[in-house]
């Protein structure tokens, strides 16, 4: 069976928070969202219907913790979920907190503007936050959830 390897674009574009049951729980680099990327570490599948139905429901359950983190952190007016695959056919699920006034209220993030660039620091900080509450909220919902 082929190993599971993240698409060079998504490492890129991303820093890795934790290891969920399925999924990468990865952080999008872009500071203008809190924006958080799911990827199941399952090799060579690009659609939700490529996971066994076991994979599926769990990953709507890292798909709720995850909404559950962004909604406490973010506080957003509306929470986007989407598995696009349109550049990386790679299956990943996107999850993004939105606020009226944000950079491409109320259209789609999407090729909107430059990238906020942030240094390490600001990352650093970002990931202990986004842990400390991702543990209170796993702990809530009995789900492991494995830092690096």
């Amino acid at each position: 069976m082929p190993e599971f390897v993240l698409h060079p674009r998504l490492a890129a574009d991303s820093h890795l928070l934790a290891d969920l049951p399925l999924c990468q729980l990865r952080r999008m680099r872009d500071a203008r969202w809190p924006w958080l990327l799911l990827v199941p570490r399952v090799p060579d599948r690009r659609e939700l219907t490529d996971l066994d139905s076991t994979q599926q429901a769990q990953l709507m359950r890292e798909i709720d913790l995850c909404s559950r983190l962004l909604l406490a952190v973010a506080r957003p007016t509306k929470l986007n979920t989407a598995a696009l695959g349109n550049i990386v056919e790679q299956l990943h699920v996107h999850l993004v907190a939105r606020h009226v006034g944000d950079a491409a209220w109320p259209g789609p993030i999407w090729g909107v503007g430059q990238i906020e660039v942030r240094d390490e620091a600001y990352w650093t900080d970002e990931r202990l936050r986004l842990l400390e509450t991702l543990a209170n909220i796993a702990d809530a919902a009995d789900m492991v959830v494995s830092t690096r």
